[in-house]
């Protein structure tokens, strides 16, 4: 007993391929053009919101100074962030200390001058920079 196995479809060519085409009920179009029009708005929202954050911390960043602690034997930003903000979450203090100095991370040598956000500049602990030196 000979099997044969024989392939009876036809061969996928250029010929027998019919093209897709996509059509859109007048509602479908309109739900797409407002769908559409949100996703521009909101970009270009975005982008503005964007351009007015940096646009206000630089005109804060002119006008007022910085406020500094000067890193002590044994302390670790964590304690400086407690020290100064007991009543935030001091990761969030922590994040906007190492983005305030461009730190590469969370580590400080004693004797290191460190800036403070400008709303901890009345802190207790926070020197200006004439009293830091800078």
């Amino acid at each position: 007993m000979n099997a044969t196995i024989v392939d009876i479809r036809p061969e996928a060519s250029e010929e027998n391929v019919t093209p897709i085409r996509l059509r859109l009920t007048r509602r479908g179009r309109v739900v797409f053009g407002v769908l559409l029009t949100l996703l521009v708005s909101g970009l270009f929202a975005l982008i503005a919101m964007f351009g007015a954050t940096q646009a206000v911390a630089s005109t804060e960043a002119a006008d007022a100074e910085f406020g500094y602690v000067v890193v002590q034997p044994g302390d670790s930003l964590w304690g400086i962030a407690t020290m100064i903000d007991p009543s935030s979450d001091p990761r969030d203090v922590i994040a906007e200390i190492v983005r305030l100095n461009g730190l590469e991370g969370s580590g400080v040598q004693a004797g290191q001058p460190v800036a403070v956000p400008l709303r901890l500049s009345d802190a207790p602990g926070v020197l200006s920079a004439a009293q830091v030196g800078l």
